[in-house]
């Protein structure tokens, strides 16, 4: 017997097709462990009290927006299982298909008709008084944001230990290549192609105009530390969840070792998806 995942959007119409598509999958003798408004949020992060997904599990459906499909991907961890995303929510760049072809998609993958894309995430930690305070991982950005009435953040920033510049900002964001058309994109980041690889570093609304996005290798490990007598500067992960940092705090930025394996349909192509999400040429989302 299969063992499925299904991780729904607390939205009337997402839970009601949820419904409807657990009902057909255990007429076809498949067991599926579902999850709602699943660490949704964003509380404190504490992988030692997070609940993760069974290891058996064939696949992740996903119903919702991306949000929910981020906290789907923190849910399955490090653990190598496939996931699929069905768009409930606005946008939707990470989902693969829409809910009126959940059903076909479903038989097909059911039939292991389907093959899968890694996506490159970033592990996060941060030092906190020379040892390990948070460790995180992240497949579309972590992002350093100072509050509404906090001054302007001083990020001291440092490739592979060698300082490359001061980021005097409202923040900075450190973006996976999946992670480029999310809230990099929004503060003027460029687009990369998921299978390119490197991390995107943009500030956002830099002090300095000639501090602008910059792509590096996803081989490097980025090292971050505020200046003196910073506060109210947040630090999140994947908008999921999130803690005050400080001068006292260190964080390194490098690339993960476990990708995520996300479900592809053969029709479905990357770039008419961004024309259609960025309505380019007339397209529609």
């Amino acid at each position: 017997m299969k063992k499925i995942g299904l991780v729904v959007k607390t939205d009337t119409k997402a839970i009601r097709k949820a419904d409807e598509f657990e009902s057909w999958l255990r007429a076809r003798n498949v067991s599926v462990v579902r999850k709602e408004n699943l660490l949704s949020g964003s509380g404190h992060p504490n992988q030692q009290h997070r609940p993760s997904a069974p290891a058996d599990l064939f696949c992740v459906f996903v119903l919702g927006g991306d949000g929910t499909f981020l906290s789907a991907v923190r849910w399955i961890g490090n653990q190598n299982i496939p996931i699929l995303g069905t768009k409930f929510g606005e946008v939707g760049f990470l989902a693969e298909i829409t809910e009126d072809r959940l059903f076909s998609a479903a038989e097909t993958i059911l039939n292991n008709d389907f093959a899968t894309n890694l996506r490159m995430r970033l592990s996060v930690k941060v030092i906190r008084d020379g040892a390990e305070f948070v460790r995180e991982t992240v497949l579309n950005d972590v992002v350093i944001n100072k509050g509404a009435l906090a001054r302007l953040a001083h990020i001291k920033t440092y490739i592979n230990d060698h300082y490359l510049t001061t980021y005097r900002a409202d923040g900075l964001i450190l973006s996976t290549p999946t992670g480029s058309t999310a809230y990099s994109l929004a503060a003027g980041g460029p687009i990369i192609h998921p299978e390119v690889p490197g991390i995107i570093m943009t500030p956002i609304c830099p002090f300095t105009l000639t501090n602008r996005p910059l792509i590096v290798p996803d081989s490097v490990r980025i090292k971050i530390q505020l200046n003196e007598k910073s506060s109210n500067i947040m630090l999140t992960f994947d908008g999921q969840s999130g803690l005050e940092i400080n001068e006292r705090d260190i964080i390194l930025v490098e690339k993960a070792p476990q990708p995520v394996r996300m479900i592809t349909m053969p029709d479905q192509h990357y770039f008419d998806v961004l024309k259609a999400k960025l309505r380019w040429s007339g397209g529609r989302v």
